[in-house]
């Protein structure tokens, strides 16, 4: 009993030896950690005072203001300068933004070589540096220093003078950015005619302390002359800049008008100045063709400036100016040069030459442009015309247009209103749009036709009369025809004599799936590649032809159907190309191939077949299309009026006369003329159209 005891006793000692020995290990293990987190503490802070000791080194400061200025944050920059500078903070501003902004200063690159302390208790130090940026004017490099200088509180700070944004700038110079500008392209047609070219144009101005007394009267005077308002002109003579003895231009005019000059030189201070600018030979003859250059507009700035435009820059509005931009533009050179007080130039500090815009050699020739807008200019109407076997377009007007002079030289507003609100709509270009196709669509029904084996040229399908519905659930709606031809009713006289009837039940035969699978072939409700562009051709509504009778009025062009004038010209030159269609082409280039947009879209079989019962169309006497014929040269055609009425009963419908003439696949010169004209109903319908085509097929084949 007293044994166990005793061994009870010298456990329990041996248990307090451990724990405490535990408790001193532990107290120990604290320490150490309490030690190590002093140590690193320590550390810590001599690094953090070594890291505020490194910002403060003059080349830290240096670096910290170069990368400030990198992002433009010259109020930040401000605060690195030194007072004994002697440059006050709206002037430090208004310099460094003023000039690198003015520069387009970017990519700022600073390579630091060295830091020298002077001996003077440290407290001046110079820093050496070379630069890199880009400027309007290219990559510019130089080396440089910079003087700092210790102040109290221990912050080194800038010496700040000119010469430290170029070490050649001088205390009184300024910077001085010059755009030499790049020549403009021209556009030139296949035998190197100009359609728009840079040549001379007339600046009329006057010199305010040289006018008469009666300065309302004169202002009157060249208002009317100029087609300005008083009110522009005083507007321009009531400027900040304007003097008794300086020059203010008010607007441009073009060469030639002897007694306008003559007119105008007669008012009092009126001066005439000969400048360079835009020209368009054709005038509106090839108006809604060329389209025009006008000055770059804010919204176009702001999206276009990285692509070296400035707010001095003319750009493409429409047309050819517009499509060809990117080439004709060319790059404006910059010089980059310290000037002095009196503007004279001192040091060429960057330069960049300039690139001028190249040349773009069209397709089009300016005879058949110009004859084609005589034939059409009295009517709202269009023209198009290509070579079906190249696609080379060879002419494009709209009518009636505008003279894209006018636009160059400074459009006045009234001008403006009177274009916009003319009922004849010269700005809408007519070549461009989608139109009702009328009958010149019928050889694509019959095409459609025969390839889906709904068709049988040879069959006659029935004298029905000149008006004809397939049943009673028709209602009152009839389609109607204009000549009664004979009981012979098959393709070839049904196109001769442009019967309705039998193309509405053909279409009715090939149903509305079949019919739609094979316009889509020839390219409808899909772009044209077309450089100029075109609006895309449609049928039915929502791509769908929902009626019986909207599937018969589409075989005879009727119906939803709309179908741009260029689209027609590709579709009809499958007639003699074995069935496929050309791709119409613009732009002239060296060892060009013709190439097809649509291949196989009509059968080979099924092209001949179209394009010889179109021959008959012109070569019938009696067809609608014989006042086309042309002696010695194989056309074929399809005459057309299409009607824009809400109903059947609509007495007062618009109607448009159709004319597609096209050479045969033999001939050696080929070309294709589509004209139309609104509002034909009271001179003639589509024969009015067929003697403007003829016209300009016999000047191509005089020549």
């Amino acid at each position: 009993m007293s044994e166990k005891r005793t061994q009870n006793k010298g456990t329990k000692k041996q248990q307090e030896i451990q724990n405490y020995k535990r408790k001193e290990k532990s107290f120990n293990w604290v320490w150490l950690g309490i030690s190590v987190l002093l140590v690193i503490g320590v550390i810590a802070t001599g690094v953090m005072l070594n890291v505020a000791d490194i910002r403060q080194t003059p080349k830290m400061v240096m670096k910290e203001y170069f990368e400030l200025l990198s992002k433009g944050k010259y109020e930040e920059m401000y605060t690195f300068v030194s007072d004994t500078s002697g440059i006050e903070k709206k002037a430090f501003l208004e310099k460094n933004k003023n000039i690198y902004e003015g520069i387009q200063m970017s990519g700022l690159q600073v390579k630091f070589d060295k830091e020298k302390k002077k001996k003077d208790k440290e407290k001046t130090a110079v820093v050496s540096y070379q630069t890199k940026m880009e400027t309007v004017a290219g990559e510019k490099a130089f080396y440089n220093e910079a003087s700092l200088v210790k102040e109290k509180g221990g912050d080194w700070k800038l010496v700040w003078e000119p010469s430290l944004i170029f070490p050649e700038l001088r205390e009184d110079d300024r910077i001085v950015v010059s755009t030499v500008s790049a020549r403009r392209g021209n556009i030139l047609d296949r035998n190197g005619n100009g359609l728009a070219v840079n040549g001379t144009i007339l600046q009329v101005g006057v010199v305010p302390g040289k006018m008469d007394e009666d300065k309302t009267g004169a202002i009157e005077k060249i208002a009317a002359e100029m087609d300005m308002t008083e009110e522009e002109i005083e507007t321009k003579l009531s400027a900040a800049w304007v003097t008794d003895d300086v020059f203010v231009p008010l607007k441009s005019m073009a060469k030639g008008n002897e007694e306008k000059e003559q007119r105008l030189l007669g008012i009092k201070g009126v001066m005439i100045s000969e400048m360079e600018g835009r020209v368009y030979p054709l005038g509106a003859a090839g108006g809604h063709l060329t389209g025009y250059v006008q000055p770059i507009s804010a919204e176009e700035l702001e999206e276009k400036q990285s692509e070296g435009y400035h707010e001095n820059s003319v750009i493409g509005k429409s047309g050819l100016e517009l499509a060809y931009e990117k080439t004709l533009k060319g790059s404006d050179g910059y010089e980059i040069y310290t000037a002095d007080q009196n503007g004279k130039t001192k040091i060429l500090l960057a330069a960049k030459e300039k690139e001028d815009g190249q040349d773009v050699v069209v397709t089009i020739d300016a005879a058949i442009q110009q004859k084609a807008y005589e034939q059409f200019q009295g009517d709202p109407a269009m023209a198009v015309s290509i070579n079906p076997k190249t696609g080379e377009v060879m002419a494009l007007v709209s009518t009636p247009a505008y003279d894209p002079n006018e636009f160059v030289y400074g459009i006045s507003d009234r001008r403006w209103t009177e274009l916009n609100e003319d009922p004849n709509r010269p700005l809408l270009n007519r070549f461009y749009a989608a139109l009702v196709p009328g009958s010149t669509f019928k050889p694509i029904t019959a095409a459609i036709g025969m390839d889906a084996r709904k068709l049988d040229p040879n069959e006659n399908k029935g004298y029905v009369g000149l008006s004809w519905q397939k049943d009673a659930s028709w209602g009152e709606y009839m389609v109607t025809t204009l000549t009664d031809y004979g009981s012979e009713v098959n393709l070839q006289n049904a196109l001769v004599y442009s019967d309705n009837i039998y193309f509405a039940r053909t279409a009715l035969d090939i149903g509305a799936d079949t019919m739609i699978e094979g316009m889509r072939r020839a390219g409808f409700e899909e772009e044209l590649p077309f450089d100029i562009g075109a609006q895309v051709s449609t049928f039915g509504t929502d791509s769908k032809i929902s009626s019986e009778i909207q599937l018969a009025d589409t075989g005879y062009g009727q119906g939803e159907l709309l179908v741009n004038p260029i689209h027609l010209a590709s579709i009809y030159s499958a007639f003699v190309n074995e069935g496929n269609m050309i791709l119409p082409v613009l732009q002239m280039e060296e060892g060009q191939q013709a190439e097809y947009w649509k291949k196989d879209v009509f059968t080979e079989e099924t092209a001949k077949q179209i394009q010889s019962d179109l021959v008959q169309v012109i070569e019938n006497p009696t067809g609608t299309g014989a006042g086309g014929r042309i002696e010695g040269v194989s056309l074929l055609g399809k005459t057309g009026t299409a009607e824009t009425k809400g109903s059947q009963e609509d007495a007062g419908a618009l109607e448009y006369g159709w004319f597609a003439c096209e050479t045969t696949d033999g001939e050696e010169r080929p070309l294709s003329v589509i004209g139309m004209v609104e509002d034909v109903q009271k001179k003639g319908g589509s024969n009015y159209v067929v003697s403007k085509v003829n016209a300009i097929m016999e000047l191509y084949y005089a020549n």
